[in-house]
């Protein structure tokens, strides 16, 4: 598919697309703790009472930020970042419609993540995930994030992930080694 790219750009956690993104997230991974531990898939109601419970209203200025990814400029994935404190940002919502999996495009999100954390001052990313998320795993390994003690209490959480992120305030332009 020549000519096909991502784009990643911030956006309201409560526009259309990372509200459509965020349910297409929310299903996949609650289809999947469902699936693996009472054989079945969310129901109806769970799923619109988690969707709205977790707004995502803590993925905005000035402490956060939802990045929405685009394919050939259709929206298809996201990666939130929320500061937990001044040193520490954490990685959330990182997810790829399915059909775009392999492209590149969680890869570039957690970068873009990295570097938006940097420019909160952040020094260091931290993340939770699940033990069934392989894919997930091996993804956050793979870009240099070991896993770490429990940050949080998440009754989801199974494993625990953290990378330094080198200096904070990059100037624009410049590679973070250089």
């Amino acid at each position: 598919m020549p000519g096909m790219t991502w784009t990643i750009t911030p956006e309201p956690y409560d526009s259309p697309a990372a509200r459509a993104l965020w349910r297409a997230y929310y299903t996949e991974v609650s289809d999947r703790w469902y699936l693996l531990h009472e054989g079945r898939r969310t129901g109806a109601r769970e799923l619109e009472r988690e969707i709205a419970r977790e707004s995502g209203a803590e993925l905005a200025p000035p402490r956060g930020v939802l990045l929405v990814a685009r394919w050939d400029g259709e929206p298809a994935g996201t990666a939130g970042v929320r500061l937990l404190d001044a040193g520490t940002a954490e990685l959330t919502r990182v997810y790829v419609a399915r059909g775009l999996r392999g492209r590149g495009g969680a890869a570039a999100l957690v970068g873009a993540a990295e570097e938006a954390a940097r420019e909160f001052g952040a020094g260091r990313m931290v993340l939770d995930t699940r033990t069934d998320l392989v894919e997930a795993r091996a993804l956050y390994a793979r870009l240099g994030y070991r896993e770490t003690a429990a940050y949080n209490d998440s009754p989801y959480a199974e494993h625990w992930f953290a990378k330094p992120l080198g200096r904070a305030g990059r100037v624009a332009g410049v590679s973070p080694t250089g």
